[in-house]
């Protein structure tokens, strides 16, 4: 059941909601959370998708806040709510609001979705792109117990993970940790049956991926060993090698599906692997509220302690003199003799 609501207010759309449970035969309330998602219209529809798949794991009221950019100096000055209230097979197992915030309302979101927020229910707020730099200093991000940020979708992400590391608070998490989960575990594990001392590791994958970056610094954090970072065609994270005394420890996945998990003494094992969709990242944070101690540590670790691509670089040559200075440096030589 859909409902279009123009013009509206935060207490039109609560009535909206009572009246669409009613309707369709569900009064009771039977949500665990509220997801607030702060998105554009561009990724407004991919983002919903992804919510509304995560909410049959945790039946949740969804509120999409969309920002609207005003044209004119005379719409920037009028302030205008839109809503659109999908209870029922249009919003998953729980409900849905999608509010679209005009002109002045763009700057106090804050205020709309406070009344719409479920009473005595966790809250976590959602940015799938342009997340602010300091997610719990935000307006929205302020009302939340959990802060989510995906750095893949921001143009720099290794600057957007050393954004994540300086304005870190309990709560902040990111879509580009929960990626690599399934090799955290992986590696755990193949650790556990060696019980070998890792000297050094390498983490290979494509540029410009921040998941590859989190990896290494998790290794180099809890290992306490050089790890260097190297880049490959992908598709995201190929592949893991740490060197033991008893030989190499490889986690090698090159078609982002299928990986080969090879350890000295041991036959080669295949192990599943594949690339997770965003709903199925989404789910995953929301099955803890607590802070993340795990990753603020890896977080706050430092890309630049890397080495390979993504660490510190050599100092660049000083620059020669240019002919002009080195002429006149001769000229003056050649007066004082």
């Amino acid at each position: 059941m859909k409902i279009d609501l123009t013009e509206t207010t935060s207490s039109k759309i609560n009535q909206a909601l009572v009246s669409a449970r009613r309707a369709i035969g569900t009064p009771a309330i039977g949500m665990v959370l509220t997801l607030v998602i702060v998105t554009d219209e561009e990724n407004a529809y991919d983002a919903l998708k992804s919510a509304g798949d995560a909410s049959r794991e945790h039946p949740s009221r969804i509120i999409a806040v969309i920002k609207r950019v005003s044209r004119s100096p005379r719409s920037r000055r009028d302030a205008r709510l839109d809503a659109e209230v999908r209870v029922g097979s249009d919003a998953g197992t729980g409900e849905t609001v999608v509010l679209r915030l005009h002109g002045e309302l763009v700057n106090h979101a804050q205020s709309v979705v406070l009344p719409l927020l479920l009473p005595d229910a966790p809250v976590v707020v959602w940015w799938p792109e342009g997340a602010p730099v300091d997610p719990a200093k935000d307006p929205l991000g302020a009302l939340a117990q959990r802060r989510i940020t995906d750095a893949y979708s921001a143009e720099h992400p290794g600057k957007e993970l050393a954004a994540r590391a300086d304005s870190y608070n309990p709560g902040d998490t990111d879509l580009a940790w929960t990626r690599i989960t399934p090799w955290r575990s992986m590696l755990a594990a193949a650790l556990d049956q060696q019980h070998v001392e890792v000297i050094s590791a390498t983490v290979e994958g494509e540029s410009e991926n921040p998941s590859c970056e989190l990896l290494a610094m998790w290794l180099a954090d809890r290992l306490k060993v050089p790890v260097e970072r190297t880049v490959s065609a992908g598709p995201g994270l190929t592949a893991v090698r740490m060197e033991t005394k008893n030989g190499v420890i490889v986690l090698d996945r090159p078609d982002g599906s299928l990986a080969t998990l090879s350890m000295q003494g041991q036959p080669d094992r295949a192990v599943a692997l594949k690339r997770r969709d965003t709903a199925e990242l989404l789910a995953e944070e929301l099955r803890r509220l607590d802070p993340d101690n795990t990753y603020e540590a890896t977080v706050k670790f430092g890309v630049s302690k890397l080495g390979g691509p993504a660490g510190p670089q050599p100092a660049e040559p000083a620059p020669a003199a240019a002919p002009a200075a080195a002429k006149k440096t001769a000229a003056k030589k050649a007066t004082a003799k």
